[in-house]
């Protein structure tokens, strides 16, 4: 399964991003082949859309789980139509090192 972290760099010392239509990456973790790969976020800087262009984008990646703060409420409802799971990431997650290994633990 293809996870989407929403991430403030690229590597995994990066803290996570509460913010998915605006983070600056994406983090795609590969929970079967325990692959990692950064792409940054084009549309974070959209004037308008950034949510729905964001779920796009991830999806076409072949992601089937979201892990964010708050998508916000048009990503939000895009993500509910889809056969994409939606997961909000609790405080207390330092680095995406740390939300992979919770990840690795609890698949």
């Amino acid at each position: 399964m293809k996870v989407a972290i929403t991430s403030t760099g690229k590597e995994l010392t990066s803290a996570p991003d509460r913010r998915f239509g605006r983070c600056k990456y994406f983090v795609i973790y590969d929970t079967e082949r325990e692959s990692v790969e950064f792409i940054e976020n084009p549309k974070r800087d959209y004037n308008e859309g950034a949510g729905p262009a964001s779920v796009q984008l991830v999806v076409s990646k072949g992601v089937e789980q979201i892990i964010t703060g708050d998508p916000g409420g048009k990503a939000a409802s895009i993500i509910d139509q889809l056969p994409v799971r939606l997961v909000r990431l609790e405080d207390g997650y330092r680095n995406i090192g740390e939300v992979i290994q919770f990840l690795k633990k609890n698949i």
